[in-house]
């Protein structure tokens, strides 16, 4: 179901030495076999619009890749002979690089087919118009949250009014149709996550309850829990999360293992993408896996300084796995097994966290919800956690799951000698797309 890519300034064959796929990339364009003219059509759009999300460069593996690369902090290491994840790594990206320039790419593709959507949303049937408004909502917030945490500086920085977040295009483009909507200048920070919220926010009414492998409201309150929790809203990531560890049905696994390398959804899968042998990518494996299960060699190598942060009896310990010494991570040991992208595990840290801070207990009380993650782990309960005991166990239970970034600059954190905020740690506009619409429309971020 990979959908034929339309360039809309001219034909890019770009082939990157010693590179995963051969990638030909548009900008904010869909395929011409979308065509917005009826219900069926529609529908079929937005089914390319899942497809393009689940693309590789994007939630198919590679933007958790990033989080974890960038985060590193000696805990883990790209050994791998692939130049952009290295530079990603070594925090010395350049504008060319050919990953960030095809996220960025993928990113806005899933952007502008939902803006089709949003668009023409009057021609779906009565009974379906808000699910599939919801979902389209859904997947634009989504993407938007995914690229301004890597393309901007972090919300915890301070400035938000003033700090380029995205370009924020709600207006659609057909065929390489380029016209001043889609020639806008790089909005805030602020305005992005307002954006985000208010996609995220419009879409969970209108979404089903049923929690899986399309759009649902406890995938849109779970992502709203991360926004806030970006945000240093405690009490809007706290509240979310609650919601869905209250209503949404899910459990965690009996075994923690239980929770990855799944055929169906886990029990505590809130949003998970299917890999199979006729759709979706998983990059994950790609990199974290090796050649006995199919994969590269072992890109990412987990080092000592990680495994020594563990329990020896905690069982997230024992899903690595040893080979001759070198240990890699099991969560992504398959390839074509289903891919999470948001657990039941997280809300439980991210409210367990959120109460700490705000002397509350909805839900549970810190120690409550932390006992429930470590009882899991096969450890036991923490009298009076202390705010450094629960962002440990974030850091365990979420490991390789590509939060850590994300988590080292909202806690205003280092990482290999770099501020939270430091420029490196923030991706640079391709330097292609400044091409195409003018450095007086896209500014670079500082440092590039």
């Amino acid at each position: 179901m990979k959908t034929q890519l339309i360039i809309y300034i001219s034909a890019f064959l770009l082939l990157f030495g010693c590179n995963k796929k051969l990638d030909v990339n548009p900008t904010q364009d869909v395929a011409e076999e979308f065509v917005f003219n009826n219900d069926a059509n529609i529908k079929a759009a937005l089914n390319g619009a899942y497809d393009a999300a689940s693309n590789g460069y994007v939630l198919g593996g590679d933007l958790m890749l990033y989080s974890e690369l960038l985060g590193a902090d000696g805990e883990i290491s790209w050994v791998g002979t692939y130049n952009e994840p290295r530079e990603i790594f070594r925090k010395t990206i350049l504008k060319t690089n050919g990953y960030v320039e095809s996220s960025w790419s993928n990113s806005y593709k899933v952007i502008n087919i939902c803006n089709n959507i949003l668009a023409h949303i009057a021609l779906v049937d009565d009974a379906d118009r808000d699910r599939v408004k919801g979902e389209a909502l859904f997947l634009r917030g989504l993407m938007y949250f995914g690229m301004v945490e890597f393309f901007a500086k972090p919300y915890s920085a301070g400035n938000i009014t003033t700090n380029p977040g995205l370009q924020l295009v709600t207006a659609p483009t057909v065929n390489g149709q380029i016209t001043n909507a889609n020639l806008v200048p790089r909005s805030s920070v602020k305005d992005t996550y307002d954006l985000i919220l208010a996609d995220l926010t419009a879409a969970k009414p209108l979404l089903s309850d049923e929690i899986g492998v399309y759009a649902n409201k406890y995938a849109a309150s779970a992502i709203l829990s991360r926004v806030y929790l970006q945000m240093e809203n405690f009490s809007g990531a706290r509240d979310e999360a609650n919601e869905v560890i209250n209503d949404s049905g899910a459990e965690l696994t009996g075994a923690y293992a239980g929770a990855f390398n799944n055929t169906n959804p886990s029990s505590e899968d809130i949003f998970v993408l299917p890999v199979t042998a006729q759709d979706g990518d998983n990059d994950m494996w790609l990199f974290w896996s090796t050649s006995d299960y199919g994969a590269r060699d072992g890109d990412v190598e987990v080092n000592q300084a990680h495994l020594d942060l563990y329990s020896p009896s905690d069982a997230r310990l024992a899903l690595f796995w040893d080979v001759d010494g070198t240990y890699y991570s099991g969560k992504w040991k398959f390839q074509y097994r289903y891919l999470p992208q948001v657990r039941l595990a997280e809300m439980y840290l991210t409210r367990a966290e959120c109460n700490y801070r705000l002397s509350t207990s909805v839900g549970a009380t810190p120690e409550e919800d932390i006992t429930t993650i470590r009882n899991r782990a096969g450890l036991g309960s923490i009298s009076s956690p202390t705010l450094d005991d629960i962002i440990l166990e974030r850091h365990l239970e979420l490991a390789h799951e590509g939060q850590r970034i994300h988590d080292i600059k909202r806690l205003r954190q280092s990482v290999e000698g770099f501020s939270y905020d430091a420029p490196r740690l923030v991706f640079p506009i391709p330097q292609r797309e400044i091409n195409a619409v003018g450095s007086n429309i896209l500014v670079q971020n500082e440092g590039y």
